[in-house]
């Protein structure tokens, strides 16, 4: 069984050093990561609940810090905290229901006894006439055998009762791990096949003849646009080439590759050619609770454009990059810099770092960031797993898959 601990810190290693790509990568890989530790977790008998929120929420802080940037980790990490929570309610609600069953079932019990019959009143004197007379040896004796049988039989029952609880201590731990481990399959499937989901609603948006504009390299966005074409929808799909990093023309080749009419065009003719669009379709790296969205840097100018032009602007996400955050909240980190290579190369431009002008600093600086914020006023609608959705409607699936109680990660020091 392989160790907790050094999961943890590879999984780490990997996020600080940015080897792992893509929202969803991130996101099945941290599910799988919260499973093993699930699983290998040893519980209290009591309270077994807080202590699993409290070592998930203490990994989970440290998977955060290594790469705030993918919003996708912290989502899972909430995700698995919300179902602890749900599926120890589940079973506290499960219990409560046994106590009423067994509640009425006594008070069943002393209704029978009630119809029992009762005693005849010379039957009662006889008895009190009995307990006048003085007790015979023999009596004696066999009372008090019969004392210290009750008292031993009780303290037999004592133990046994004792035993039968810590019996149902260790059953109840087990059975909400057990249960925990099989949702948190249930959401890996669900990463795993969000872009089924997503792609089956293509052809309810995409119709004949239409032109469609994205930019970025979607692979949510590829299988949205394959699917309509399976179901023999003919369109056209302008694609921005997405510079610095040109993931325009990654995803043009695959288009083209899978048979879809392609036209590859700069970032900045978007303005000049969204008048022939029909649709804008893109992904996102991240949704934020206020409908906000995290994009490829770009897809602000996109937005507007399509705005400008009274465009549909349609956002693809799976409900893993979902984040329940503001983007104003301390917590998120909207963008990274990329590498200046990706713009200029530095022996063109060598002339220009002149570290002689005595203040030590290059008269030239590059500023390469990864994403824009797109605003929800810009957003005509979001497409996920679970159907379409107004940017004003993110707060209703917030509350389906996050509890209140686990947006802050960081766990407050103990005093």
């Amino acid at each position: 069984m392989p160790d907790t601990h050094a999961l943890v810190s590879d999984f780490l290693n990997k996020l600080k050093k940015r080897k792992i790509e893509g929202s969803k990568a991130a996101a099945k890989l941290t599910a799988e990561l919260l499973r093993t530790v699930i699983s290998q977790q040893r519980l209290p008998n009591t309270n077994q609940a807080a202590a699993l929120i409290h070592a998930i929420k203490a990994i989970g802080e440290q998977l955060t810090a290594a790469n705030p940037v993918e919003l996708a980790v912290g989502n899972i990490v909430r995700r698995v905290l919300h179902i602890i929570r749900e599926e120890d309610l589940s079973l506290t609600t499960a219990s409560i229901g046994g106590l009423n069953l067994q509640a009425l079932s006594d008070d069943e019990d002393n209704v029978d006894r009630d119809d029992q019959p009762v005693l005849s009143a010379a039957a009662v004197a006889a008895a009190a006439r009995s307990t006048l007379r003085p007790p015979a040896l023999q009596t004696l004796i066999e009372d008090v055998s019969h004392s210290a049988a009750i008292h031993h039989s009780s303290s037999s029952a004592g133990d046994s009762e004792e035993k039968t609880k810590s019996t149902d201590k260790n059953s109840r731990s087990r059975k909400l791990k057990h249960n925990v481990i099989e949702t948190v399959n249930e959401l890996i499937e669900d990463i795993a096949t969000c872009h089924e989901s997503i792609a089956e609603q293509a052809v309810e948006h995409i119709h004949h003849n239409e032109v469609i504009l994205t930019l970025g390299s979607s692979g949510t966005v590829i299988e949205f646009l394959c699917a309509a074409k399976e179901k023999k929808r003919s369109f056209r799909v302008f694609v921005a080439e997405g510079a610095p990093r040109y993931q325009g023309h990654t995803l043009a080749k695959e288009l083209v590759a899978r048979g879809l009419q392609t036209t590859v065009i700069t970032d900045s003719a978007v303005f000049a050619m969204i008048s022939r669009v029909n649709m804008v379709i893109v992904g996102a790296h991240a949704v934020m609770a206020n409908g906000g969205v995290i994009a490829p840097v770009g897809l602000n100018m996109v937005a507007l454009a399509a705005q400008r032009h009274a465009v549909p602007f349609v956002v693809l996400a799976g409900i893993h990059k979902l984040c329940p955050l503001y983007p104003h909240n301390p917590e998120v980190l909207l963008n990274e810099l990329k590498s200046p290579s990706e713009l200029l190369d530095f022996g063109e431009f060598s002339d220009c770092m002149d570290f002689g002008t005595g203040t030590g600093s290059p008269l030239l600086q590059v500023v390469n960031p990864a994403f824009d914020y797109v605003p929800p006023k810009l957003v005509s609608l979001f497409i996920t797993d679970t159907g379409g959705h107004n940017p004003s409607y993110m707060y209703r699936l917030i509350a389906d898959y996050y509890s209140a109680n686990d947006l802050v990660l960081q766990q407050r020091p103990t005093s």
